[in-house]
C-alpha cells in the first residue's frame, strides 16, 4: 500500500464538484475520490496534485468542530486563512497561461524570487490563493538574508518582541 502523507491539506468550497471540475481544467489536478451521499452532496473527495493529495469539500459545519465552521473565502467576503504551496518541476509559465485561459485571475505574475524560485499565485473562482513555484537554483541562507534583509533561522527564539 502507498504511503499517505502525514498532512493533507483541505480546501472548501460552495461548489465543490464544480471547484474540482475548474481545478482540473486550470492547474491540471486529478480526481482521485469522489464520495457522494444519495442527494449527490459531496461527503469526501480528493484530488492529487503532481503525486500530493489535496482534500476538496464543501461548506459545513457541526458539533465535531466545536464552533468553527470550513467556509469558501466567496462566503466569507474574500477572506482565506491560507493558500496551497504546489511545486512544480518545471514548466511553471505555461502552466499560468493554462490557469489564466481557464479563468483564473493571477494575483502575482511569474517572478523570480530571492530564495532562487519562480513564482506565480492564481485565485480560483471562489477566492482561494494558489501559489506555484519552480525552483531555479539553490540559495544559501546568507545570500538570502543578504538579498532580503531577513532573518532565517531553523527553530524558535527564546522570547519573541510581539508576544
Amino acid at each position: 500500500m502507498p504511503q499517505r502523507p502525514a498532512a493533507v491539506p483541505c480546501v472548501f468550497y460552495r461548489d465543490p464538484v464544480a471547484a474540482m471540475r475548474w481545478l482540473e481544467a486550470a492547474f491540471g489536478f486529478e480526481t482521485t475520490a469522489l464520495v457522494t451521499d444519495a442527494d449527490g452532496k459531496v461527503g469526501h473527495a480528493e484530488m492529487e496534485a503532481l503525486g500530493s493529495p489535496i482534500g476538496i469539500g464543501g461548506e459545513w459545519a457541526g458539533p465535531q468542530l466545536g464552533g468553527a465552521a470550513m467556509k469558501s473565502p466567496a462566503s466569507l467576503d474574500g477572506a482565506g486563512t491560507q493558500f496551497i504551496r504546489i511545486t512544480l518541476p518545471d514548466g511553471l509559465e505555461a502552466h499560468c497561461e493554462r490557469a489564466r485561459a481557464a479563468g483564473a485571475r493571477i494575483t502575482d505574475p511569474p517572478a523570480d524570487q530571492f530564495y532562487g524560485a519562480r513564482t506565480y499565485r492564481a485565485m480560483d473562482p471562489e477566492g482561494h490563493i494558489w501559489n506555484f513555484s519552480q525552483e531555479l537554483r539553490v540559495v544559501s541562507t546568507d545570500e538570502m538574508e543578504r538579498a532580503s534583509g531577513l532573518t532565517f533561522q531553523t527553530s524558535l527564539p527564546e522570547e519573541t518582541p510581539h508576544g
